[in-house]
């Protein structure tokens, strides 16, 4: 099964009190979007996106394999161009966390998969 939207989870259901706690509590989720205040997806929009992912309009995010300490070259956002180190691999969120050289010193920067390549 590949992840269209990794990180995130939608949950058709009436929103109460109850069923607030009950997905709060369920582990390994860590917030709402909206904060802490869901924020419901209108039914169109997901429609949409069910529509799009069944024409083949949609697809997944390519998964890239990036491991600790790997060269890559930034190619998008404000860092474009730098190299950089690779720290660490969030998969699940198509995250990396990277360490690059600015104003003579080493600073670590979360970007997103599409953000780097592989150097």
């Amino acid at each position: 099964t590949r992840k269209f939207f990794p990180g995130y989870m939608f949950v058709q259901m009436v929103l109460d009190d109850r069923t607030f706690h009950l997905v709060k509590n369920t582990p390994k989720i860590t917030g709402f979007l909206g904060g802490m205040k869901p924020t419901p997806v209108p039914e169109r929009e997901i429609k949409g996106v069910q529509t799009n992912m069944n024409e083949g309009k949609a697809k997944p995010k390519a998964r890239v394999v990036f491991e600790a300490g790997d060269s890559v070259r930034v190619v998008e956002g404000p860092f474009a161009n730098f190299s950089a180190k690779v720290e660490e691999v969030k998969q699940d969120k198509q995250k990396i966390k990277v360490s690059l050289s600015m104003f003579g010193r080493t600073t670590s920067v979360e970007l997103d998969f599409n953000q780097v390549e592989k150097a």
